[in-house]
């Protein structure tokens, strides 16, 4: 009785002491960006801090199917509506799907978005590189559209970041792994200053030389990065995918708004492909774009702690993609 007693003040002690080394790094268990998250890096070495611009919220109004100028097809970074602000604001009445209530461009697309009601002049592709091969090659394979309609919420990104979203998902052990792999990291980075890190989750810590130009987090020489993002050159065979698919679009203007990584962004904005789309498709470079903003030392273009971009970074890849319209044929005009 005496030894089954004290096994019950040890399992209860142990179970104590564990929740309470829990709840003390709860707090480390909060975050606002996705690659932080997923490497299980804490917000206060990656995060963000640079406040970013303030958006009215008239200009993120959804334009019904038959009163739409343009139509944006696209994935998360089409989600917020910001880039769409760039239009938005110069008049265009804009419609936004995703690819997961439109999955495809699919062979009878335009009869379908007419039967929708859309009569606009435009259309906007909007895949991000590491997708692009993929999510056109589903589209060159579709043969009839499925629709699954879904309301966008979308509205005015916060101007500075939000660090509320503690892991609730029941794992204590969040926050305390989240310290264990900060130490990690930074004894790693105290035994090398420049090397290239693996973490957790499929990402990589890159050094960066000119990081703090670039970026508000406090350990901003140091860069987080998704292992997926797209190694080489997008090939010819994407390019003849785009062709095929612009057959589909009769009656509007096809704009192909190809996003690239972030590691294409920071480290490889060599690549030509959008070169080559801007040449053959009329298309945006986005990556000049991007490439003249790090050249120019604009800070938190792509977040620190994110595959995705700031507000800044959504708004200049709204101007490029506006300025592709207006160059490509006739600068629009919403007057009779």
């Amino acid at each position: 009785m005496k030894s089954e007693k004290l096994f019950s003040i040890l399992v209860a002690v142990s179970i104590a002491c564990y929740g309470a080394v829990g709840y003390y790094f709860q707090p480390l268990a909060s975050f606002d960006g996705d690659l932080s998250r997923v490497s299980m890096l804490p917000e206060s070495l990656f995060g963000w801090t640079k406040p970013q611009p303030a958006l009215d919220a008239a200009l993120f109004a959804q334009a019904d199917w038959g009163e739409a100028d343009v139509l944006v097809i696209g994935d998360s970074f089409s989600v917020p509506g910001i880039w769409q602000t760039a239009l938005t604001r110069a008049g265009l009445r804009v419609r936004t799907e995703t690819w997961t209530n439109l999955p495809a461009i699919c062979e009878d697309f335009s009869a379908w978005a007419h039967d929708q009601g859309f009569r606009g002049r435009y259309v906007i592709v909007e895949i991000i590189e590491r997708n692009t091969p993929g999510t056109l090659g589903n589209s060159i394979a579709c043969k009839n559209t499925a629709y699954r309609p879904a309301a966008l919420q979308i509205g005015p990104p916060a101007t500075l970041p939000v660090r509320n979203m503690n892991d609730h998902s029941g794992r204590l052990s969040v926050g305390l792994q989240v310290y264990l792999n900060s130490l990690n990291y930074l004894r790693q980075r105290q035994q090398d200053q420049r090397a290239s890190l693996a973490m957790p989750g499929g990402v990589h810590v890159h050094h960066l030389d000119a990081g703090c130009q670039l970026f508000s987090h406090p350990q901003c020489e140091d860069v987080l990065f998704f292992d997926q993002d797209q190694a080489g050159e997008l090939g010819q065979s994407v390019q003849d995918d785009m062709r095929s698919l612009a057959k589909r679009i009769t009656g509007a203007q096809l704009i192909w708004a190809i996003v690239p990584d972030k590691t294409t962004t920071y480290l490889h904005p060599e690549k030509t492909f959008w070169k080559k789309i801007a040449n053959t498709f009329q298309s945006p470079d986005i990556l000049a774009a991007f490439t003249q903003a790090t050249q120019n030392r604009v800070v938190d273009l792509y977040r620190g702690n994110n595959t995705h971009l700031s507000t800044t970074g959504y708004l200049l890849m709204g101007e490029a993609i506006y300025q592709s319209m207006n160059s490509s044929q006739t600068v629009y005009s919403n007057q009779p």
